[in-house]
C-alpha cells in the first residue's frame, strides 16, 4: 500500500538544496519513491502551523522503501547539503485510503 511523504520546508540555501535533491534523486527512484508535486507557498497560512516556503508530496511503495532511502550509505555525502539547504523541516508519513472513511475509521496515529 503506498504511504505518502509530505515535506513542508523552508530555503535557507538554494545551492545546498539543489546539490542535495541532484545527490538524491536517483536514491529516492532505487527506493520506490516518486515525488507526485511540488509547491510555493503563495498565501498566507492558516491553522496552527507557521508557514513554510515549500511544499513537496512523494508517494512511496513501502516504509522498507522509505527507511531503505533514510538509510541508504550512499546518501551520506549528499544529506549535509540537505542539512545545509533547508530550515523549519516538516515531514509527516500519510497512509494512503481509498476513502474518507477509511481515514476516519481508525482515527489513531503510528
Amino acid at each position: 500500500m503506498a504511504i505518502y511523504a509530505l515535506n513542508l520546508f523552508n530555503v535557507k540555501s538554494e545551492e545546498e538544496y539543489r546539490a542535495y535533491a541532484g545527490g538524491a534523486e536517483a536514491a529516492l527512484k532505487r527506493h520506490g519513491g516518486r515525488p507526485l508535486l511540488f509547491g510555493r507557498l503563495s498565501r498566507p497560512a492558516v491553522g496552527d502551523i507557521a508557514p513554510r516556503q515549500v511544499m513537496m508530496v512523494v508517494e512511496w511503495e513501502s516504509m522498507e522503501g522509505i527507511n531503505g532511502y533514510i538509510h541508504d550509505p550512499k546518501l551520506a555525502e549528499v544529506h549535509p547539503h540537505r542539512d545545509r539547504g533547508v530550515s523549519d523541516f516538516v515531514w509527516h508519513l500519510f497512509d494512503k485510503v481509498e476513502d474518507i472513511g477509511d481515514a476516519l475509521a481508525k482515527g489513531e496515529t503510528r
